[in-house]
């Protein structure tokens, strides 16, 4: 969760807060979702650039809708034909839509939106920061979700995101994390492993704690433990497997001064092993004056020429100094 843009200007908050006092919250049942959107350019000095190092632009869009409760997403699934995307928010809501394409099959719109809120073990909407705070999300062979929650750091497993969860055993150590640095990089592979990273849990310097949870067949998991080798003042969001096996991770980093920066990466799956030590490279970097915000969502699929096309959406904190945006890259070859 990126909490030091949260304090950016508690006055402009509040007027945020007025101003949209007449939209509905999300309720416990889904409700319809009108989204706007508004076209982004790669960068917004030179809208002709329609590259940044190994990523190509494909659209990107900047997301206002019809509900309080749109906003805080922190985790992206999209359907392997690029129909449908599925995000939750760090407010305890998700959301779906239908994606648009223009004529070239680049990101055009959302259509077709519905919003709900996640529920509890009792089967009530969630309620308060320390509860809601779902962080990462994972879709799972069975078409169930895996969510990871900060603050109350836990693994609920939903049959579907309006349904009531079920608990799920997490690693040992998973009640170690820093508060607000707990399981963003969430996702699920093929045969039932679970892949999740710490934003902040380390236990060594230069290196974040992971773990990888193998399906034991009687609905729990057996947990090991690797290392994540961190940049200085980057941290992981989001990972996703990319179609030749190998991984993408998106990294952020913020201050006051330089705002945000996010970095793009990719690991091969060798590296991906009990008690080894992930060392990504980096394949783009966004930072102003490029379409950029505070990115912790990941997807991947495979668009209608066979190429690699990654999905990222930010978490916008409810801050109107932030923004939520989607932004579509074909990964070149």
């Amino acid at each position: 969760m990126f909490t030091a843009a949260r304090s950016l200007l508690t006055l402009c908050l509040l007027a945020a807060a007025c101003a949209s006092a007449s939209l509905p919250p999300a309720g416990a049942k889904e409700q319809a979702l009108e989204i706007h959107s508004r076209a982004l350019a790669l960068r917004f000095d030179e809208p002709a650039v329609t590259s940044v190092g190994r990523l190509l632009w494909r659209g990107g869009l900047s997301m206002t809708a019809n509900s309080r409760s749109f906003g805080g997403w922190s985790d992206l699934h999209v359907t392997p034909d690029g129909h449908t995307l599925t995000s939750i928010s760090d407010e305890g809501s998700w959301f779906t839509a239908t994606v648009d394409y223009d004529a070239k099959g680049n990101l055009a719109g959302l259509s077709g939106g519905q919003i709900g809120k996640l529920l509890g073990l009792d089967g009530q909407p969630l309620v308060g920061k320390v509860e809601a705070d779902a962080e990462g999300m994972a879709r799972l062979p069975d078409g169930s979700w895996l969510v990871s929650f900060e603050h109350h750091h836990r693994l609920w497993r939903y049959p579907t995101l309006s349904s009531t969860p079920l608990p799920v055993d997490g690693p040992a150590d998973i009640g170690r994390q820093p508060s607000n640095g707990g399981i963003e990089t969430l996702t699920a592979l093929a045969d039932g492993r679970i892949i999740a990273i710490s934003e902040e849990y380390s236990l060594r310097p230069g290196t974040l704690v992971g773990w990888i949870g193998q399906p034991t067949g009687t609905g729990r998991y057996a947990w090991q433990t690797f290392e994540y080798a961190k940049t200085p003042d980057f941290n992981p969001t989001a990972i996703a497997r990319l179609p030749d096996g190998s991984f993408a991770t998106i990294e952020r980093a913020f201050d006051f001064v330089r705002g945000v920066r996010c970095r793009v990466m990719r690991f091969e799956r060798a590296q991906l092993k009990p008690g080894g030590t992930v060392r990504a490279e980096e394949l783009a970097r966004l930072a102003s004056p490029y379409a950029v915000d505070n990115l912790e969502g990941l997807a991947v699929t495979t668009g209608a020429r066979g190429e690699t096309l990654l999905w990222l959406i930010s978490d916008d904190n409810f801050n109107p100094l932030q923004r939520n945006v989607l932004l579509l890259f074909e990964l070149a070859k």
